[in-house]
């Protein structure tokens, strides 16, 4: 083993004292007690300016205000912030480090210029010196430290790379790193990922625009809050599994009556509010068990396609998507989002072409001096394509959809 790879969830708050303790758990990505903060922040107008998106509430910065106002004596010991998987390369290698793509998501940095922005900062009571020194996920960020090493039985000066946030890692995973390129992950949260040669923000869309993994490449997300969340929740009220639930549907149907609104936990992209709640509405004697699963699977399809268009008006096209993430094992919820979105799905061949192979591609490139050229798109075991059949239907059902949640934001 020469080197080591990085990957881990976004926006999380692991806040260190002086002598790198832990002061309090860490807040994740998808806590947003900080909504009121976050708006507050977001109403300065700075912070889109520089960052290029929203404050959202799972952001790292107002998660330090909410500390600051609510607990004060803790916020009074923070030496060092620091970002999930960042936290566990300090323990690797003794260093204070962050990497781009994680970076981009705290509301702390020049997206860019891709360094940490002062003003912003001092904004939520932090400085430059709060924050760890920053690399491009592809640069050396350090070595195992010796007493590690020899723990493990590896040879001394294993590099530890910078690494990347979880969907850029997927990204260079699964080769998502030129402009036109792009992938949807269907996992707790879903993702609609598009690499781009160049920094092109529109906050206005919820998009989050987002430094990459490697050097001079940026990438553009829209997030849905609950994806696989969502089936989950639905078996677990049915006491199945999910699998069975999605096993059954068949060949993909017309849209129901039955519509689900997938917001669980507020949504991101293209709302940006974490007060609205999901819905089933619809419902009527017919709908069993295969329409309520169905309505879930079109609910989550329609959200990814919100993302699309919200994507499209930043200037981003989408033509084809690389599937990844545990939902797209399910050819039904592929078909309903290659349908509904009236693109080609791809599967690639079995095998982890996800964040942890991202990684450790990120750590070849630190090691052997290497770009992004090694990051190649997997083989591709089958397409989903459309059914043209049913292109009407969808749309049909995304305007039922959208109709459905517009009701439903001034009742949650």
């Amino acid at each position: 083993i020469r080197a080591i790879g990085l990957s881990g969830q976004m926006h999380g708050a692991v806040l260190l004292d002086a002598a790198d303790n832990v002061l309090r758990p860490c807040i994740l990505w998808n806590d947003t007690r900080a909504h009121t903060e976050a708006a507050e922040l977001d109403a300065n107008p700075i912070f889109r300016a520089v960052t290029g998106n929203i404050v959202f509430p799972g952001f790292t910065a107002p998660k330090m205000v909410w500390v600051k106002r609510h607990e004060p004596a803790i916020f009074d010991q923070v030496a060092r912030v620091l970002l999930p998987k960042d936290y566990l390369r300090l323990w690797l290698t003794g260093e204070h480090v962050a990497e781009m793509s994680d970076a981009a998501g705290t509301s702390w940095l020049d997206t860019g210029a891709r360094r940490w922005h002062a003003d912003l900062l001092a904004i939520t009571g932090l400085g430059v010196e709060n924050m760890p020194r920053l690399v491009e996920g592809s640069e050396v960020s350090g070595r195992l430290r010796p007493e590690l090493a020899q723990r493990f039985g590896l040879s001394e000066g294993v590099v530890v790379a910078g690494g990347g946030s979880d969907n850029a890692a997927s990204g260079i995973g699964a080769g998502v790193v030129r402009a036109g390129q792009a992938f949807v992950s269907l996992g707790t949260s879903g993702v609609l990922f598009a690499a781009n040669d160049g920094y092109r923000p529109d906050p206005a869309t919820a998009v989050h625009t987002f430094c990459h993994a490697v050097p001079e490449t940026w990438h553009q997300m829209g997030v849905i809050l609950s994806a696989t969340d969502s089936l989950n929740w639905f078996a677990g009220l049915l006491g199945d599994d999910p699998a069975v639930l999605t096993g059954a549907l068949g060949p993909l149907q017309p849209p129901g009556k039955t519509r689900f609104l997938p917001y669980l936990g507020g949504e991101r992209t293209p709302l940006n509010d974490a007060a609205i709640r999901g819905a089933f509405i619809g419902l009527e004697h017919a709908t069993d068990r295969d329409a309520a699963t169905r309505a879930v699977l079109e609910g989550v399809g329609y959200a990814i396609r919100d993302c699309r268009d919200a994507l499209a008006k930043t200037g981003t096209k989408i033509d084809k998507l690389l599937a990844l993430g545990g939902g797209a094992r399910s050819d039904y919820w592929l078909s309903v989002i290659a349908t509904a979105l009236d693109t080609p799905v791809s599967m690639p061949v079995s095998g982890d072409f996800g964040g942890a192979f991202g990684a450790a591609r990120l750590a070849i490139m630190a090691s052997e001096g290497v770009g992004s050229e090694i990051a190649a798109m997997p083989p591709i075991a089958r397409v989903i394509e459309p059914n043209k059949a049913l292109l009407d239907d969808f749309s049909d059902g995304h305007a039922r959809y959208a109709a459905a949640q517009a009701a439903i934001r001034g009742l949650t």
